[in-house]
């Protein structure tokens, strides 16, 4: 199941259902410093579990790119500038843990130097394709009282407009900031932020636990970046 097919799955029966599937196992495997592939899905939630904690959780954490949205930003930002190929090669690689994290990101966009005049010419001619009943999930949990995150490694500035979309406030956006000199050049990213470096979710989740005293919390996502962040996740899908 990939992030998308999951947040589906939710809508047809109201209930989480953990990751184990081959595809997560390879993506295990590839991953460094986390162990092996059976000691990684060892620590997950049953299934019976996740179904609980989905149930009872009071704050849900969905990655964007390829599960709230159905494309990834930073690969469609690449065509627009006509890099897509070398990108999108360095986005799988990032996505399956084979290359760290801040690494691919930066050598990605080393690659593009995107102007501030190009990123709002993109979102101008882009605006995000939301997941099928996306925005269903997400008004039955902010209706349940469950707080709703986006936690993305990819682009506030990509991501914003979904977060309107969606009714999430934008205070609720963990992700990337771009950073552009007084003349619109591309000048980095801030490498400050949590989502910037491998395990920046689980962080992000450490924190939001920390900060409002949430119980349990739950992991939307189709990475291992997602797959990571389980625990201090409660549940993954």
């Amino acid at each position: 199941m990939n992030g998308v097919n999951g947040v589906k799955n939710i809508m047809a029966n109201g209930r989480g259902v953990v990751v184990r599937l081959p595809r997560y196992t390879r993506l295990a495997e590839q991953r460094q410093g986390y162990g092996t592939a059976s000691s990684i899905l060892h620590r997950l939630p049953s299934k019976e579990e996740c179904r609980e904690i989905w149930r009872s959780a009071d704050a849900v954490c969905f990655d964007v790119d390829s599960t709230v949205i159905v494309d990834e930003g930073l690969d469609q930002l690449a065509s627009f500038c006509g890099k897509a190929a070398a990108v999108k090669k360095l986005t799988v690689e990032a996505m399956q843990g084979g290359i760290e994290f801040r690494t691919a990101l930066r050598t990605r966009l080393d690659l593009l130097q995107p102007r501030l005049e190009t990123i709002q010419k993109f979102t101008r001619a882009n605006p995000p394709i939301l997941t099928k009943n996306i925005d269903r999930l997400v008004d039955a949990l902010q209706e349940r009282g469950v707080d709703v995150y986006l936690v993305s490694g990819g682009f506030r500035s990509l991501i914003a407009p979904v977060a309107k979309m969606l009714n999430i406030p934008l205070e609720n956006i963990f992700a990337n900031r771009l950073k552009f000199y007084f003349d619109g050049e591309y000048g980095g990213f801030d490498e400050s932020q949590l989502t910037s470096k491998s395990g920046g979710k689980a962080d992000v989740i450490t924190w939001l636990k920390k900060r409002e005293g949430y119980s349990r919390v739950v992991m939307v996502g189709d990475g291992a970046t997602d797959m990571e962040a389980c625990p201090p996740a409660d549940a993954f899908i």
